[in-house]
């Protein structure tokens, strides 16, 4: 894949992420313009934490994000912030997603689980092509 090593003051790295989480109850409900600000706000978000989009695939029951992280990240850190900030985002540009997402207890539009894998450079290009094939299913 030919990624360089992100080099730091104290470290020199090559971290590699594969995400994967959907909206609560599994709704199709990333079409359309959610869809696309989903898109937005990821690439806005993560460009915020100094992180990469490798490869990002929206369908409309999860997202797959394929990223290239600091070491100073943890996954459930990355998780957290990408999640709860495209919430926060999405319901307040789209109210009907209130509705279908109602408060509670948990007020997210997504679960409380994510899907999260490691890659190194040799296997970086088998995940990102696994993220696009998903994208023409």
């Amino acid at each position: 894949m030919g990624q360089d090593y992100k080099r730091l003051n104290h470290s020199v790295s090559l971290i590699n992420f594969h995400f994967v989480w959907i909206p609560k109850r599994r709704k199709k409900s990333l079409v359309g313009q959610i869809a696309e600000r989903q898109d937005a706000f990821l690439h806005e978000k993560c460009k915020d934490l100094s992180l990469e989009i490798i490869a990002l695939e929206i369908q409309s029951d999860h997202v797959h994000l394929f990223v290239n992280a600091l070491p100073k990240f943890a996954p459930r850190d990355i998780a957290f912030l990408l999640k709860g900030y495209t919430s926060r985002m999405l319901r307040a540009e789209f109210p009907r997603l209130k509705t279908v997402y109602p408060r509670g207890k948990n007020r997210s539009l997504w679960t409380n689980s994510y899907f999260v894998s490691t890659a190194g450079n040799v296997s970086s290009e088998t995940v990102r092509r696994y993220i696009e094939w998903h994208g023409t299913r």
